[in-house]
């Protein structure tokens, strides 16, 4: 079994996906590869650094070498004006195998193993965001939004499921599902839509390596539910008091039996109590061929007896004392999908919401799809490359390690990431010994 996997085979994955790239151009008297358009616009997230190409540019003048060809074998760095146009016509959907191609050598190592989490479930929340607005630029993948005023915002949305687990900081980003206007389709796209997509489309893949997804109120409803669960999914939803009101008045607050469980928490010297009610088989909604699904509910209460937090979930998970604390957990992981992935996309240096070049066709999602596979190559780094961790927890802020990535090869040429990486160990005095960790 394999133990590691190296940045310049993570490298020759994607390059071999954007071999298969369509080129627009006719004839074969061209500058710039497809490959080096598409290896240019990711070598500019993977840096977090929007003038990097800039730079190297400059570096091949003075010096006749750059980063961008040692680094990311780009045999010609393009400008930033012909990777926009070169990529605009290709589909986010032509870099999706290399999402595959390394969940796959991830579950070979058996990093996956590890995120599994109540009886063996593998978890993977669903969450919509938007990383594009504008009143005045748009393309034909984007949706809209008609305000009162005879204004017109142009927007992208985008579902961006990931592999979570409880007490993991690290998630795994999957192929997205881009929320946008569909063929045949009057009315506008939807989240939900999208995710109906993503479960019977790219995702249908994660079903048979049992897993659970997670989602908030939105997902809780009986289409979507029984859409899971014909997928061969298992599911834990939010589920609100005022979005299910008969499910509240005739079950949970109807006096009938239902199991509870009651625990304490401390941190420190502040220990909270934590009230977990449950119950089984209840109808999801009103009417005849509702779906029965189980239901639990946690209360965390401080010791002056103020609810410092109340949620509650619906689960096709049959729930008992034993596994009810397991079931909530789960279910409040899917916040990492926001907390853990689009806001360190958004916040952390990735710029998720920057516009790097909007195009006519597809440019702006697949730059999305190209970010989110930016943090995946930095996730699975993370996971194998013992220098690449050793760096990460010494610098300790995400921000911090990438502002001394950016300068030094700003000025300096390195011959490999791993020259760089052994060049920022020996100047922070990290002592690395190579083994199989």
């Amino acid at each position: 079994m394999r133990t590691a996997i190296e940045f310049d085979e993570l490298v020759d994955y994607f390059r071999q996906t954007l071999s298969h790239f369509p080129d627009k151009r006719l004839g074969k008297n061209v500058r710039y590869g497809m490959e080096d358009a598409g290896l240019g616009a990711f070598a500019v997230f993977f840096m977090q650094s929007p003038s990097f190409l800039a730079h190297q540019k400059t570096m091949q003048s003075a010096k006749g070498h750059n980063n961008a060809s040692s680094l990311f074998k780009i045999k010609t760095i393009p400008s930033d004006n012909h990777i926009r146009d070169l990529l605009d016509p290709v589909s986010p959907e032509a870099i999706f195998p290399v999402f595959d191609k390394i969940f796959d050598v991830l579950v070979e190592m058996q990093y996956i193993e590890s995120f599994r989490f109540l009886d063996g479930q593998l978890l993977i929340p669903l969450d919509g965001t938007q990383y594009y607005s504008s009143k005045e630029i748009y393309c034909k993948q984007c949706s809209k939004c008609e305000h009162k005023n005879g204004e017109i915002t142009y927007h992208h949305n985008v579902l961006t499921p990931v592999v979570v687990c409880p007490g993991r900081s690290q998630v795994i980003s999957l192929p997205p599902e881009f929320i946008r206007p569909q063929d045949g389709h009057e009315k506008q796209d939807s989240e939900t839509a999208a995710a109906k997509r993503w479960i019977s489309g790219v995702g249908a893949r994660y079903a048979e390596l049992k897993t659970t997804l997670l989602g908030d109120d939105l997902y809780s409803r009986q289409p979507m539910c029984e859409s899971v669960l014909k997928a061969g999914y298992h599911f834990i939803f939010v589920c609100k008091r005022d979005s299910h009101k008969g499910l509240y008045s005739d079950y949970i607050d109807s006096g009938l039996a239902m199991g509870e469980v009651q625990t304490q928490r401390r941190k420190g010297k502040i220990k909270d109590q934590l009230h977990y009610r449950f119950m089984n088989k209840v109808p999801l909604r009103d009417g005849k061929g509702a779906l029965l699904v189980n239901w639990c509910e946690i209360k965390i209460i401080n010791a002056s007896g103020k609810v410092t937090y109340q949620n509650a979930f619906i689960t096709d998970h049959e729930i008992s004392a034993s596994n009810v604390e397991e079931v909530v957990l789960a279910g409040r992981t899917r916040w990492k999908v926001e907390n853990e992935n689009n806001n360190t996309l958004k916040n952390g240096g990735y710029h998720l919401s920057h516009n790097f070049g909007h195009g006519k066709e597809n440019l702006s999602s697949l730059l999305l799809a190209f970010n989110l596979l930016a943090f995946l190559f930095h996730t699975v780094l993370h996971f194998t490359d013992k220098r690449y961790r050793l760096l990460r927890e010494h610098l300790g802020r995400r921000k911090t390690f990438f502002e001394h990535v950016r300068s030094l090869t700003e000025y300096l040429f390195f011959d490999s990431w791993t020259d760089l990486l052994n060049f920022m160990l020996k100047g922070q005095k990290i002592v690395f010994t190579f083994d199989s960790s």
